[in-house]
């Protein structure tokens, strides 16, 4: 009768049938409508029991204050939190706990701690609810220097050997990257539990090592030494862990095993979807998506987390059609609709594919779902509509009002412009970032540089390199060094090129060395090429496209001995090259070709296409002669 209706509820309260109960204790009755109204995250029903309390006289009810000042943050207001708070004369310790973990919940940090510093000067003892919630706003926010303020008090309360509390530093300790510090507290400890052992286990997965070793597995073993036994977020944690090498592979499955075998995997009776989650970003970080999909199918209850995660797998494995198809069946079998995870992960299949339309769709439905003003989704809109061709849609994602540049908006669209050949276009975009006070990263810089080169705009290109080592402090990297390479090799200044490889502040990598082969078999410069892919052969000995195009080279020249030289070093290595593949998609349907291929259905006819076009181009035959083909 209650859920039905806050009117009702209150009618529970105030009808004659009733009214003798609320006379014994009203206050127990508001109590309970608080309670419903956080729940519900109800307004309308707080200000009515708000309206209640003072009409019976209860504004000074510590408890009913204390549910009050909640059920108003929970709604989203916690100024009105304040209000209630401010109207009190007696301010108790739960009661600025109450005030501050509403303004936490509402992300008004700064409004917690200037509170924090009020409760400190107003003579209230801190409890450990009070550190732990803080703690946790500097972790949140990363603000280390007012961690170790709260640690400081903690140890000044006495708090610092309560179990919450420093589980709570020890956590803001790994967020802030102070891992060491993490670990000192845990071994000044005098009692720990499970959350403790798993505080230090997250904390190892977000470490800048997050590979499995000898000091990790020490520790688990430790943990169950001491009677505490892995839990479903233990797990969830190594699992985070386990990547890259065979090896650490197997401690996945044997992760794995140990959750079917403890009955830890009920996500996939429909309780814990986190650890499915946790095992199908693994498997597929670990190129086995297949297994991914395995565990995938398994779960009897799936969310849009666990069908993000398994979209998510797909396009990390480049099984990008696969994606589209998961994602099109989380809407349709499941009725489940993305969040701005799903679209960010499946706008990148359509960049990849130049699916247009399939891009087109995503943004109209993050515009009807109000997600367009999100700068991430923003900014893989500019990068899918760059790819498929379509700068004029970029450029108005761009320059929307609502949407919030970063720098990564500036370099996207920066990219898109200079991979269509538009130099001129991102040159004025670069120019026009600086004028609004955006400082260039190594990534605008490259985008920029690689544009530049594709236009052959040398000297607004040394321009912009002089510039942003100079004026903007940017160190030159080997991408930087790559495009400027490339981009005085395709103007024809391939000495000059050759004279900057030498003089780079780095050993040459192979996108620079690669950069110059391309300069030099486009201008026909057989001895810088040579030399050029001498050099790529030492950087990369198991590349075997280095070895064919050395080995057309030497054909190229007649040296047939060099040739049969090059084709007897890859025999011996087992080296293949990898044909290189196109795909087109025609009426929702991509097709893939691969050089001389004759898998698709309609070979024949494109091959037809194809001799009619080359005779068309040659100038041997009429427009019309081929007209006929289909």
């Amino acid at each position: 009768m209650i859920l039905l209706s806050p009117f009702k509820a209150f009618v529970f309260i105030t009808s004659p049938y009733h009214r003798s109960a609320a006379l014994i204790s009203p206050s127990r009755n508001l109590l309970h409508l608080l309670q419903l109204s956080i729940a519900h995250s109800s307004l309308d029903l707080t200000h009515q029991c708000h309206s209640r309390i003072l009409s019976l006289g209860f504004s000074q009810n510590p408890f009913l204050a204390t549910k009050l000042i909640t059920a108003y943050a929970v709604c989203g207001f916690p100024t009105e939190s304040q209000l209630v708070f401010n109207s009190l004369e007696h301010k108790s310790v739960h009661l600025w706990n109450s005030l501050i973990n509403g303004y936490v919940k509402n992300q008004t940090y700064g409004e917690a701690f200037r509170l924090f510093c009020q409760m400190c000067c107003s003579g209230v003892f801190l409890d450990d609810y009070t550190l732990s919630t803080l703690c946790k706003v500097c972790g949140e926010m990363g603000d280390l220097n007012t961690g170790k303020l709260i640690h400081g008090k903690s140890v000044a309360t006495g708090f610092v050997i309560d179990i919450v509390v420093t589980n709570s530093l020890m956590s803001m300790y790994c967020k802030c990257g102070e891992f060491r510090e993490c670990l000192k507290l845990f071994g000044e400890m005098p009692e720990r539990n499970a959350t403790s052992w798993n505080v230090v286990i997250a904390g190892y997965a977000d470490s800048g090592d997050r590979n499995f070793n000898k000091e990790i597995i020490r520790f688990v073993k430790d943990m169950q030494i001491e009677g505490f036994k892995p839990n479903g977020y233990t797990v969830s944690s190594l699992l985070l862990l386990c990547n890259d090498t065979t090896e650490k592979m197997d401690y996945g499955r044997e992760l794995h095993g140990f959750l079917v075998r403890n009955e830890l995997s009920w996500g996939f009776a429909g309780s814990d979807i986190h650890l499915g989650c946790c095992l199908i970003d693994m498997y597929s970080r670990n190129n086995k998506v297949d297994v991914g999909k395995r565990v995938f199918d398994l779960m009897k209850r799936r969310n849009v987390y666990v069908w993000t995660a398994m979209i998510n797998g797909y396009v990390q494995n480049g099984v990008l059609k696969e994606a589209l198809v998961l994602f099109y069946e989380m809407q349709v079998k499941d009725g489940i609709e993305p969040n701005r995870v799903s679209l960010l992960s499946v706008l990148s299949t359509c960049g990849s594919l130049a699916g247009l339309t399939g891009g087109k769709q995503i943004h109209g439905y993050a515009i009807r779902k109000k997600l367009n003003h999100d700068v991430s989704l923003g900014n893989a809109l500019i990068d899918m509509y760059s790819k498929c061709g379509n700068l004029n849609y970029a450029r108005r994602v761009f320059e929307d009002r609502s949407f919030c540049r970063d720098a990564i908006s500036w370099s996207s669209l920066i990219s898109g412009y200079g991979l269509h050949g538009m130099g001129e276009e991102a040159v004025c975009l670069y120019d026009r970032m600086l004028q609004k006070g955006n400082k260039p990263d190594t990534i605008t810089v490259v985008g920029v540089l690689s544009a530049c080169g594709r236009s052959g705009l040398v000297d607004e290109g040394l321009r912009i390199y002089n510039s942003a080592i100079s004026e903007y402090g940017i160190k030159p990297t080997v991408e930087i060094c790559s495009c400027l390479v490339d981009m005085l090799g395709r103007s024809g200044k391939l000495g000059l090129a050759l004279d900057f490889i030498k003089t780079m502040p780095m050993e040459p990598g192979p996108s620079v060395w690669g950069a110059l082969v391309s300069a030099s078999i486009q201008h026909g410069n057989l001895e810088m090429q040579d030399l050029a892919y001498k050099f790529l052969i030492r950087l990369e000995p198991e590349n075997p496209s280095n070895y064919v195009s050395l080995s057309n080279l030497h054909a190229f020249s007649r040296r047939w001995h060099d040739v049969a030289k090059v084709r007897k070093i890859m025999k011996e290595r087992g080296l293949r090259k990898t044909p290189g593949c196109s795909w087109i998609s025609i009426n929702n349907s991509t097709h893939c070709f691969y050089a001389a291929d004759k898998a698709h259905p309609c070979s024949n006819s494109i091959y037809e296409m194809l001799d009619g076009l080359i005779l068309l181009m040659k100038g041997t035959v009429h427009p019309p002669d081929f007209q006929f083909m289909t």
